[in-house]
């Protein structure tokens, strides 16, 4: 039976995932994936092969590049997709790593616009969701933020402390030495105050303590403040932690800790957008919570469609007054939650809190709530506040005149003073309008299906597919591993 061998085509089924990833990816136009190769020569191994051969990889499972060489040797539906050519791990670790940066989102959105074409999924209708994937780095070589702050503090006091002792020791030769002050400090300020400091107590009786201190200061704190000059770079404005071995990664709690005690791992923030199951954009984000990646995520959805979405539907983790207002803004449609719909909605939980700031009533046209005593409570004044993002929120202050003796003093509220509530008119109209958006037929609609469109794809990838942990560093090359796992997701569920 064997004289005559079959040919690899007769071995694989024509309905086969591996014809689908075939099909698909060669109806994608890969000019910026073959620039990455320079001019003058050519590769051994054509890149839409080596493209195919790792998405259908991602499809089964196959993570390692290691395994994927593996496998181009043993399995006939890779050997197929590659023609029986047999690129080495270093191969597909380079073009994964390297040439598929800064393209691979491309090919992506092209994929995604052929499933739209066949009417599998709409671009327009999104339901958008975050998980946290855990980084490939060293679970314990973490720098905190905090901690950098809390050490320069203490070099700060410590230095005060020793200039204020010098002065004391040796007034006339600090006389001509201004100090300007410790608010801040850089390890060239710190070098220099600490020589003058041993200038000024040269020849003095010096407690054996402070010179203890002044050598440890002179030998220890400019390198210190040097290395936490360059973590703070590392870490940047909008973090408060990141890995050694993967800087780009950040603490965050996992849910899914095998241990079940929510334990700190280095680990980015994946956020994608579905409809009907299928991936439609996804992105990567450094911060650990999901408020404020929903705008920079659907601005990179906007940039690869040169469309903006008609409809976005998210739980109550991205119900903040700036995602509401640019929401308004763009036109957008938000089936959003806030923080307080579910209480709302809940009977029991919200007659528990007769007395809360929602439940007091508003005279417009004197401006001022009236308390649970009837109480007249008046304007103070309006601040301005700025979050971590920029954005600004008006905030009207309206306090009570006498709280002391109220007989309803220890329900209404337990604060010293009298009381004092805060009120963000603009936030609460954007809730108002939530709410009916939410409550209304369609509202309810897109409230039902989201989690039925979302979250069982992150389940799908994680809990079926195994992939809870990156193989690359850095985000580069974890967006490029995420964009494979995406792919991977919609072309399998095509071939479904």
């Amino acid at each position: 039976m064997m004289m005559l061998p079959p040919s690899l085509e007769e071995l694989i089924a024509a309905n086969h995932p591996v014809r689908v990833v075939n099909k698909v990816l060669d109806q994608i136009d890969i000019v910026p994936l073959i620039a990455k190769y320079k001019a003058g020569g050519t590769s051994r191994f054509n890149p839409r092969m080596l493209l195919k051969v790792l998405v259908f990889a991602y499809i089964n499972n196959i993570y390692s590049s290691r395994k994927i060489e593996e496998a181009l040797q043993q399995n006939i539906c890779f050997m197929w997709l590659s023609g029986m050519t047999t690129p080495d791990h270093n191969t597909i670790n380079r073009f994964r790593g390297e040439r598929l940066k800064d393209v691979l989102k491309n090919i992506f959105t092209q994929v995604v616009q052929l499933l739209a074409q066949e009417g599998l999924l709409s671009i327009k209708e999104l339901y958008t969701d975050g998980t946290k994937i855990e980084a490939n780095a060293n679970r314990y070589t973490f720098v905190w933020g905090n901690a950098i702050k809390t050490n320069k503090e203490k070099i700060k006091k410590q230095l005060d402390e020793l200039w204020q002792y010098a002065q004391k020791v040796a007034a006339e030769e600090m006389n001509d030495n201004d100090p300007s002050g410790f608010d801040k400090i850089d390890a060239e300020k710190v070098e220099q105050t600490i020589n003058q400091i041993n200038e000024a107590l040269k020849g003095k009786e010096v407690d054996s303590k402070v010179k203890q201190k002044l050598n440890y200061a002179k030998k220890n704190w400019p390198a210190n403040l040097k290395k936490y000059e360059e973590q703070e770079t590392i870490m940047g404005e909008d973090r408060t932690s990141y890995s050694k071995t993967d800087n780009d990664a950040t603490f965050m709690r996992m849910k899914d800790d095998h241990m079940q005690n929510g334990q700190l791992k280095p680990a980015y923030n994946v956020q994608i957008s579905t409809n009907n199951q299928f991936i439609a954009s996804y992105s990567i984000h450094q911060k650990t919570t999901d408020t404020n990646t929903l705008i920079p995520h659907l601005e990179q959805h906007e940039k690869e469609f040169n469309e903006k979405p008609e409809v976005v539907t998210a739980d109550a983790g991205y119900g903040s007054e700036e995602n509401y207002q640019t929401l308004e803004d763009k036109g957008i449609t938000a089936y959003v939650k806030h923080n307080q719909f579910d209480r709302q909605q809940n009977e029991t939980i919200r007659d528990s809190k007769p007395f809360s700031t929602d439940k007091l009533y508003y005279n417009k046209e004197k401006d001022c709530y009236y308390c649970p005593m009837g109480q007249a409570m008046n304007n103070i004044g309006t601040t301005t506040k700025t979050t971590t993002t920029g954005f600004k929120q008006q905030i009207t202050r309206y306090q009570a005149k006498n709280c002391e003796g109220c007989p309803l003093r220890g329900v209404c509220h337990k604060a010293k003073g009298n009381r004092t509530i805060e009120i963000n008119d603009n936030l609460n109209k954007l809730k108002q309008k939530a709410d009916e958006r939410l409550l209304s037929e369609e509202g309810i609609r897109h409230r039902k299906q989201r989690p039925c469109d979302v979250e069982p794809v992150f389940g799908n990838i994680k809990n079926n597919h195994h992939f809870k942990r990156f193989m690359l560093r850095g985000i580069d090359k974890v967006s490029i591993e995420t964009g494979l796992v995406a792919l991977a997701h919609n072309l399998r569920k095509k071939a479904a």
